[in-house]
């Protein structure tokens, strides 16, 4: 008898029903989890936060027994998917600029976006301090992946670079890069030798780096893709890529026989849908990726057209940066009635290739060219705009969800930490009042975030955008 009761009370105490309950921080019930890889929805779910990791996902009557939170959110009727990724911002402007630019980073987790790949701008020193802290949780922002300055030739015309001439330049530069812990290699064709690029891609490639490019006029993007490019930025040079005549345009702009502009309009008008299609093809079994960055493009097309001056997204940029805006607008400005129709078939174009990138299995980065310069196309904000320009193109909203949480981190090696709500993943998660697999504009129904762990409701998110806006104000 005595063995009998011993033996049910050890099977009482082990029983999952009597353990002590799980800690977590935070415990969101009653959920909608969006699974963006399967594009499925999964009802009545829990998801519960400890020290910024998801530490259970499942059934709500299963997880809320198990688990002991210190607080709860409510999230009957709202849907629950992962942070958002934005591929290409910039931090820049000058010294003078780093507390406006350091300003941003509250912004983009009212509007969702926990991680940020930073393109290179002239303050990676500031822009690596802010990851650090961001990491260690004393500054509030996204998680921020960085290039640290980017490669360039001599005398380049963007600022912050390392000037790079000579292999032995590329080497020492990425040296100082690593020394730097970049997260990847931003390279541009400014001012730099066609053969350095290629040096420098397939030297960054060998030291495990990843790189990003503006890929040089003289070389196909095929042949970049085979040096070993990790990422191309912006779209117009995958339409370089689908012209049949893209290396004779290049040979006549490299003898000085055409303008970039007059080249870039040769490469739209010399597009070929069919070769376009098998070279796509080609790209994607090489392993290239693409950053559209198609709402920039969007916005600098119809600059003639559209009035920007009441956008909502004025009132969070500093006075500083807004000015660096007047650089685009006034170029535009000076543009000829012509010029204008190139950059509207352009970007009509873009839209059309778009989906041919996605057909031809080429991962698609969400990105926005966010940052100073580039006018009108504001942190936060720009990657919803972002979104909604992808499917426009043709793509669906599961397939735009994908390119802003999952394609990002497995782009740089993270995808064990997101990309889903699981548990071991990282916190980094949005509620939303919509169903975003249904209609992309969802992702603007942010009724909370978390962030690292850490909870913000909407009254917390309206707070941080008006404490963005009142510096702004109180700056000009």
């Amino acid at each position: 008898m005595r063995f009998v009761v011993a033996t049910v009370a050890a099977a009482v105490v082990a029983s999952p029903a009597f353990a002590a309950a799980q800690p977590a921080d935070l415990l969101i019930r009653h959920a909608t989890v969006i699974d963006v890889a399967k594009g499925r929805t999964l009802t009545d779910q829990a998801v519960a936060v400890r020290n910024g990791d998801i530490v259970a996902v499942g059934a709500d009557s299963s997880v809320a027994r198990r688990v002991s939170a210190k607080q709860t959110v409510d999230a009957t009727g709202k849907f629950v998917m992962p942070g958002l990724w934005d591929m290409h911002v910039h931090f820049g402007g000058g010294t003078e600029l780093i507390q406006e630019n350091k300003d941003l980073l509250p912004i983009y987790v009212a509007y969702g976006i926990t991680s940020v790949r930073d393109c290179a701008g002239d303050l990676s020193d500031s822009v690596i301090q802010w990851r650090s802290e961001v990491a260690a949780g004393s500054l509030l922002g996204p998680t921020i992946y960085t290039s640290g300055p980017k490669l360039e030739g001599y005398k380049p015309l963007w600022k912050g670079t390392i000037e790079v001439g000579t292999p032995a330049e590329v080497d020492a530069a990425l040296d100082r890069l690593q020394s730097m812990k970049v997260d990847f290699v931003k390279i541009t064709d400014n001012t730099l030798k066609p053969e350095i690029f290629e040096y420098a891609v397939k030297a960054a490639k060998k030291r495990g780096l990843k790189t990003s490019a503006h890929t040089p006029f003289a070389l196909t993007i095929e042949q970049a893709a085979k040096d070993g490019l990790s990422s191309v930025e912006h779209l117009d040079y995958l339409i370089k890529a689908g012209s049949p005549a893209e290396t004779s345009i290049a040979a006549d702009y490299l003898a000085k026989k055409l303008t970039y502009g007059e080249a870039s309009d040769k490469f739209v008008e010399t597009f070929d849908a069919s070769y376009a299609k098998a070279e796509y093809d080609r790209l994607a079994k090489l392993g290239l990726n693409v950053t559209p960055t198609l709402n920039m493009s969007r916005i600098l097309a119809y600059l003639d057209r559209e009035d920007h001056r009441n956008d909502t997204g004025l009132a969070l940029m500093g006075p500083g940066l807004r000015k660096t805006y007047e650089w685009r607008v006034e170029r535009a400005a000076k543009s000829t009635p012509e010029q204008v129709a190139a950059r509207h078939k352009e970007y009509e174009l873009s839209v059309k290739v778009l989906p041919m990138l996605r057909d031809a299995g080429i991962p698609i980065l969400a990105g926005t060219d966010a940052g100073f310069l580039n006018s009108f196309n504001y942190p936060g904000i720009g990657l919803h705009d972002e979104l909604q320009r992808y499917v426009e193109a043709g793509l669906t909203p599961r397939e735009a969800l994908a390119s802003a949480t999952i394609t990002g981190p497995s782009f740089l090696g993270h995808s064990d930490r997101y990309g889903s709500l699981a548990k071991g993943k990282a916190a980094d998660i949005l509620i939303l009042d919509a169903n975003p697999l249904q209609d992309i504009a969802a992702t603007r129904t942010i009724r909370g975030v978390v962030a690292k762990g850490q909870w913000f409701d909407r009254a917390a998110l309206d707070r941080l955008l008006e404490s963005v806006k009142a510096k702004a104000a109180t700056a000009r």
